[in-house]
């Protein structure tokens, strides 16, 4: 009978992070990247796809102050970091109060998580729910200086359209 190894799994040591396992978790009221967490990728050399998908995002209309509603979408490849899920939940949070443009907004949270993780490839969408019949849906991405991860980054702006690169709500639920 062959023996299996035993996964060592995550120890506290390597999953350096703060946000989650509290008792109480505390949102923002403001704009707070400071929030973001990472931990160590175990597997650098392992090119996985991770995704992650808000369907509640909200920020203001710096002109208006009306909310806008939006499904983010952010799918990315890791390279030595990872995002930890709960600090991003209350960074996405964050911009509830926030007035910033969608464009904006989405082009902000890819430079907060690429300056956070210097992901292989990143790109996040935004999905805005439509005011006055017009629908945005914001398109950014990231990619290391890696050609493969260049090559990549080109061909999915190249070919980006709304719902290229995200999900129907019923697949998500």
């Amino acid at each position: 009978m062959a023996t299996q190894k035993k996964s060592s799994g995550r120890t506290m040591a390597n999953l350096p992070v703060k946000a989650l396992g509290l008792g109480e978790t505390n949102y923002p009221k403001n704009y707070s990247p400071e929030i973001l967490e990472a931990f160590p990728n175990l597997n650098p050399d392992v090119d996985a796809w991770a995704s992650f998908i808000c369907t509640e995002f909200s920020s203001l209309c710096p002109k208006t102050g009306q909310p806008d509603f939006a499904k983010i979408f952010i799918n990315y490849i890791a390279d030595k970091k990872m995002i930890e899920s709960k600090s991003l939940k209350l960074y996405l949070f964050s911009f509830r109060n926030h007035g910033d443009f969608h464009e904006d907004c989405v082009t902000k949270i890819a430079k907060d998580l690429t300056a956070l993780i210097s992901p292989k490839y990143l790109e996040v969408v935004g999905e805005f729910t439509p005011r006055g019949g017009i629908a945005i849906f914001p398109y950014v991405n990231y990619a290391c200086s890696d050609k493969k991860y260049q090559d990549i980054k080109t061909k999915r702006q190249t070919d980006y359209a709304p719902g290229k690169y995200s999900l129907p709500l019923s697949k998500i639920y």
